[in-house]
């Protein structure tokens, strides 16, 4: 499976559970870490989980599982490593708080419109 497969399989997940602000942004050329970050946000730390939980079967259905997950028990910032990929699930003040999107601004913002069936 290729990194923008995990990347679809991904950003589908987290808009069928009514994911807030989905961002991806491609970072292969800044970093050793990942080559894409996905970043969305949840209003409370139950979606948070389901967000989080759903990706992870998603992928998990798909035949890729994470190397690891951060955050479970906070719930505040989970994170799914997929070494290709890395899932960021936030709460919407956690995300505001530490601006990720402005950390990693260098990294090319990828187009997942066709992905996102809800409103964002």
């Amino acid at each position: 499976m290729t990194d923008r497969e995990e990347l679809e399989i991904a950003v589908k997940a987290l808009d069928s559970k009514k994911a807030v602000k989905i961002t991806a942004l491609k970072v292969k050329d800044l970093t050793i870490l990942a080559n894409y970050f996905v970043i969305a946000s949840a209003s409370s730390t139950t979606q948070v989980k389901a967000l989080a939980d759903i990706v992870e079967y998603q992928l998990e259905q798909a035949g890729v599982r994470p190397k690891s997950v951060e955050g479970v028990q906070s719930r505040n910032w989970i994170v799914l490593d997929y070494i290709d990929i890395i899932v960021h699930v936030f709460l919407e003040e956690t995300r505001e708080f530490y601006q990720l999107e402005h950390l990693w601004a260098d990294g090319e913002p990828v187009d997942i419109s066709q992905f996102i069936t809800t409103e964002n």
